[in-house]
This record gives structure tokens, C-alpha cells and sequence, in this order.
């Protein structure tokens, strides 16, 4: 809704992270590179069933990751890096600027921009190496025809296979990713389509753990898996376009639309006792099931961006509709037994003696907005004023996956404001705030509540932020404070997931990028939170810190050309999160986490032919450590090694 701009001049938190900080961190999803942001951490480790992250306190979901602009066309599990040009992250509410969320995400926004060809030949080929044994093969070729390049053609394609990061694993991976684009001197139009298969055996477990317990037990081995014999595979396919065309210089007009159809099959053990999970040894009882499931995605938007002067004031006026339509379905089969487990010694999962069935419709979710903005513009650009509307519609039903039957339906809608103020006092200094409201669709009950398939009520989330940023030449600098306010979701003492009171996120964001000496890239981030339960049914957590949520995060990461030694560089990555605690009640609490990454990569050439060799080493010391929302648990991937090099031809 507002356009590109400078850093410099947005009134919002936003980082973007480029295709060559990807390459040289040998990223495998966008979930690899977000984390060098202290305000994003993963709550789910690398090789299981999805990733999913937690943006300034607040969960968000993969689902939610957009494409080019829209909604719903990622894969539900994750976004492979080969594909990715550039992704952008915005902190706080996007409902404003993007649209409602599918899943109802309002801690921040993530948007992939895929990769286009750009004006020289490109074929590159890169084999690759994961440990403990998965090897692949990347390919990416691009072109441009016509008189002035206007038309463009890019490939990626990928096929990876072997042990990954779990014990006895096997992690299959198929990308192919085909970009079209035209560039004219009015129009300008692109088409992707991604399709998208992957199929592991024994991915990365996740449990749950028992409210009661006295102490959290201690993180297993992170190759281990307390579930030996699970599968998963996920197929996604994605077709979408967008096209720009300027009526006048000053007149843009635009529409985008996609469709994504995915599906999962997966085994799905469940580690709960009576609903109280893992006690604080580490034992539990498993019992197993079928869990498929799918969803379909139709998702668009238009609108026109007016830019224009009166009485000396610019404006930056863009009108806008968007959409989105998605069907959810899935199919839950059960053990009809159980055994005894642990996390240190796991015995197999029982038997599932119930045939396998086809996944049916389980929810039906409909979005649209309607959002007018416009940023006025004074004294020569140094004031930026941005005011705006966005009238929101939520309807969502629920169906019965065994009878057909719609079991519930809620229609709501808002109209939610924006306000955003950027003063630069000098030309090198921006001050700005911002505030933003958005409706939310209320989320799906997973597995594990006696509510499960139901769905919580939509709801109201605000925003708000004030900051600075200072561009000191060769290097940027931010500090932001904020507040994130919404409703709080907890388990009952009836074994349901409701709402309790709200849950208030009031932070102070500091962070860094450039280069700070010639040869030597510098990227630093800190975040300092206070996720501060307000109003909750148990008056004794009033002023509690939220479950699963930590109060101090770190990211850093140097790049450095090494002297004396052309084409060669290190480059090392440290990540710190301070420790969660395990429930509302702030009894127990995880211990923090540190995760060290040292990478190098030398470039070259064979035949006149540009090669790239890089090797990278993550959680370099290999920390054993949790990775939690609260009593949901899985650990942080383990000590792993990445060799690649890429051959232009």
C-alpha cells in the first residue's frame, strides 16, 4: 500500500535481506536468513514438519509468509532459498499494508520476492553437501530477449536427497521454479510458477510438556528423534502474476492474482498424558496417527497510485482492494493404543490399525479490504505525513470433516486506522512513528485441545512505535521502542483453547548495518521485551510475562575480505536468546541459549569461469538447547555442515 521507498523515509520497522547474504550463509529457507534479526526467532528447528516464527513476541506462522505482495501462496511448511531474490521484514502489525494474514499473524510480516533475470546471461550450476549425508544440486539460469532486453526468463531448480540433521533421517527435496517478466517502458508485467515436493523420514520431533511439572527436563541430543519411524511429505504448487501499467506519469495502476493448491501426508505422534504432555524426566506415552491434510488459495489485488502536488504539498495517494479465499481440509486417524516413552530412549510408535482415509473440508475462510493512503510531503521531503483507512471483512466457516456439516461461522469486519510521521532534522537523521490497528481472523484449534477444528473469534490488534535511524555514511543505525497489544490464548482448566484477557509486548529494538571498515560487513540487532499478560482470569499472573516468550534476543554477523588473499573471505554469525518461561504462572523458566556459525568462501576461476566455493559450520559448538512457545517444545538443530560451489558457465 505504500510503495518502495528508502529506510530512510518509511515510517515502519523494515529490513530487507538480498540473495547474496543468502548464498554466502548457505541458507536453506528464508527461516535461515530471518534469524539474523534479533526480533525473529524460530520456534521450530530445521528439517521438521514446517518452520514457524516468533516476530517481536507474537508467533507467525509459515502460512503467512507472502509472495510478491500476496498472501497464501507460500508452501504452508517453508520457503526454499533457491527461489528467493530478496525477502523483506516488516516488524509489527501488516495487516494495513498487506492484508489480513491467512493465519492471523500480527508480530510482523515476511515478503519473498522472487528472483528475475537480470541484464548479463546467467547458468550457474551448485552441487552441494549437508551433513550427516544429504547431498544436491541447484540450478539457476536466466535470460533476456527483445531489442532492449524487455523480455526476461529465469530458472531455479533443485534436488537434494540424503541424512540430514535428524538420526536416521532421509530429507528429499524437488524446486522448480520458473520467472517470466516483461519490462516495457509503460507496462510491466511477471508470472512465477513454483512447484514444490519434499519427503522426509523421521523429521525433527516436537512435544508438548506437562504444565505440572517441577523442574524442565534437560534437551536431548538435538540428532535425536523421539519419534523413530514418522514421515512427512508436503507437495505445493503456485501459480501467480502481477502486471503495472502507467497511465500517465504521474497515474499507476496494478492487480496482482495467485492460486496455490498444497497437501500434507504425515504420521503425527502425540506425547500427552490426560492432555498433560512430557513430564520432567522426559517420559511420556505416545500414541500415533494419520494427519493429511490441505488447502487450496485463490488471493489478489488492484488499485491505483496517484502522485501529485497541490499548493506545494506532494502526494503519494494509492487506492486499493484485496482478497483472499482459502478452503482447509484434513483427516485425522488414531492408535486405538499406547506406550511408554522417553525422549532419552523412544520406543517405536504403535500401530495405526484404522484405515488410512482422504482428507475432507474442515474450514472455509474469506478476506476482504478496501484501504485508501495517502503521504503528504513537505519542506522538500523532510516532513513524510502518512494517514490511511483499510475497511476489513472476515468470515470464516467450520465444518464437521465427517458428516459435511458446517459446525460454526462468524462474519465480522473493522474499519482499522494507520497513522505514520517521518521529520528528518538533517539529512543523514529520520525520526518517525507510526500507529496501526488491524482485524484478525481468530486461529484454528490445532490438535491437542477438546475444542480442536473449532475457531476463536476475531479480534483487534494495535500498534504503537516511535524511533530513529542515522545513516552515518557506511553504516545505518536504529533504535525503536514499540507496543504490540492483542488478546491472550490459553489452555483451560476444561482442556480448551481460549481467550484470556490480553497479552501486551512493549519492547526497545537497537540495530546496526554496513560496513564499518573497508573489506569488513557488519549486520547487528538487539531486542529487549517485557511480554506483559494484562487482565487474565488468574488475578495472581497479572503482570506475568507471557509463556514461551524471551525477554532479550541478539543477532550479529561479520563478513570480512581477508587481505592480501583476492576472492577470500570468513565470515561468522552469533545468535543469543535468553531464557522463556514455561507457562503463565512464570514458575519455571528454560535456560537461555547461544549459537555460534563460522563460514568461508573464496571465489575463483577455472577456465575463465567464475567459481564460488563456500563451506559454512552452524551451531559451530553444538549446543543442545530448547526451542519453545511455552509447554510446546522441540530442540535447535544441531552442529552442521554446508560445503557448495557454484559453477558459471
Amino acid at each position: 500500500m505504500l510503495g518502495t521507498r528508502s529506510v530512510m523515509d518509511s515510517p515502519f520497522s523494515t529490513t530487507s535481506y538480498t540473495s547474496e547474504l543468502i548464498e554466502d550463509q548457505q541458507g536453506r529457507t528464508a527461516a535461515d536468513t530471518l534469524i539474523n534479526d534479533s526480533s525473529v526467532r524460530l520456534t521450530t528447528g530445521s528439517n521438521g514438519f514446517d518452520d514457524t516464527f516468533q516476530i517481536r513476541g507474537f508467533d507467525v506462522s509459515s502460512a503467512d509468509v507472502g509472495l510478491n505482495g500476496l498472501y497464501g501462496l507460500i508452501s504452508s511448511n517453508r520457503a526454499q532459498a533457491q527461489y528467493i531474490e530478496r525477502i523483506d521484514l516488516l516488524r509489527g502489525p501488516g495487516a494495513f499494508i498487506n492484508g489480513i494474514a491467512p493465519s492471523g499473524s500480527i508480530g510482523g510480516a515476511i515478503n519473498i520476492v522472487t528472483k528475475r533475470a537480470g541484464d548479463l546471461p546467467l547458468t550457474r550450476l551448485t552441487p552441494m553437501f549437508m551433513s550427516d549425508g544429504n547431498l544436491g544440486i541447484h540450478a539457476d539460469v536466466a535470460r533476456r530477449y527483445g531489442a532492449n532486453n524487455e523480455w526476461g526468463v529465469r530458472f531455479n531448480g533443485l534436488y537434494r536427497d540424503g541424512e540430514a540433521s535428524v538420526e536416521d533421517s532421509n530429507l528429499r527435496s524437488g524446486l522448480a521454479a520458473l520467472g517470466l517478466d516483461y519490462r516495457g517502458e509503460r507496462l510491466r508485467w511477471s508470472v512465477d510458477g513454483i512447484f514444490q515436493r519434499d519427503d522426509t523420514k523421521n523429521f525433527r520431533p516436537q512435544m508438548t510438556l506437562s504444565d505440572a511439572i517441577p523442574f524442565i527436563p534437560s534437551p536431548p541430543d538435538s540428532r535425536s528423534n523421539w519419534y523413530p519411524g514418522t514421515r512427512l511429505r508436503q507437495q505445493d504448487s503456485t501459480l501467480a502474476t502481477r502486471v503495472e501499467y502507467d497511465l500517465a506519469d504521474w497515474v499507476t495502476a496494478y492487480a496482482a492474482f495467485g492460486y496455490r493448491d498444497g497437501w500434507n501426508e504425515q504420521t503425527f505422534p502425540d506425547s500427552r498424558i490426560g492432555g498433560d504432555g512430557a513430564d520432567q524426566f522426559g517420559n511420556f506415552r505416545v500414541t500415533n496417527a494419520y494427519y493429511d491434510s490441505y488447502s487450496e488459495t485463490f488471493t489478489g489485488t488492484v488499485g491505483t497510485n496517484f502522485r501529485f502536488n497541490t499548493l506545494g504539498v506532494g502526494h503519494t495517494l494509492n487506492v486499493g482492494y484485496s482478497g483472499l479465499r482459502q478452503e482447509a481440509g484434513n483427516a485425522y486417524v488414531a492408535s486405538t493404543t499406547g506406550f511408554a516413552s522417553s525422549i532419552y530412549d523412544p520406543s517405536p510408535l504403535p500401530a495405526i490399525t484404522a484405515p488410512r482415509t482422504d482428507p475432507r473440508r474442515a474450514s472455509l475462510t474469506e478476506f476482504s479490504s478496501f484501504a485508501v493512503a495517502d503521504t503528504l510531503s513537505f519542506l522538500g521531503d523532510r516532513v513524510l505525513l502518512t494517514g490511511g483507512v483499510r475497511f476489513q471483512n472476515v468470515a470464516v466457516n467450520s465444518y464437521n470433516t465427517a458428516t459435511g456439516a458446517r459446525t460454526s461461522r462468524y462474519d465480522a469486519d473493522a474499519t482499522t486506522p494507520l497513522f505514520g510521521l517521518v521529520v528528518k532534522p538533517w539529512q543523514n537523521v529520520s525520526l518517525y512513528a507510526n500507529y496501526a490497528e488491524g482485524l484478525t481472523r481468530g486461529q484454528i484449534v490445532p490438535n491437542g485441545y477438546r475444542n480442536t477444528g473449532g475457531v476463536l473469534a476475531p479480534y483487534k490488534s494495535e500498534q504503537y512505535e516511535a524511533g530513529v535511524r542515522v545513516d552515518w555514511g557506511r553504516v545505518t543505525t536504529t533504535a525503536s521502542v514499540f507496543q504490540i497489544a492483542r488478546p491472550n490464548a490459553v489452555r483451560t482448566a476444561d482442556d480448551e483453547l481460549a481467550y484470556d484477557g490480553e497479552q501486551r509486548n512493549r519492547g526497545l529494538e537497537l540495530s546496526a548495518f554496513g560496513e564499518v571498515l573497508p573489506g569488513l560487513r557488519a549486520l547487528a540487532s538487539a531486542t529487549f521485551l517485557k511480554p506483559e499478560l494484562t487482565n487474565p482470569a488468574n488475578a495472581a499472573e497479572r503482570g506475568n510475562d507471557a509463556q514461551g516468550v524471551p525477554d532479550r534476543t541478539f543477532s550479529g554477523a561479520l563478513d570480512w575480505d581477508v587481505p592480501g588473499v583476492p576472492g577470500f573471505a570468513v565470515n561468522s554469525r552469533l545468535i543469543y536468546t535468553s531464557g522463556a518461561y514455561l507457562t503463565t504462572a512464570n514458575t519455571l523458566r528454560f535456560d537461555g541459549w547461544t549459537r555460534l556459525d563460522f563460514g568461508a568462501r573464496y571465489r575463483t576461476e577455472l577456465g575463465n569461469k567464475p567459481v564460488t566455493l563456500r563451506a559454512n559450520l552452524e551451531n559451530a559448538f553444538g549446543e543442545d538447547y530448547w526451542l519453545t512457545t511455552g509447554n510446546f517444545v522441540t530442540v535447535g538443530s544441531p552442529r552442521t555442515i554446508l560445503v557448495s560451489a557454484s559453477f558459471d558457465f
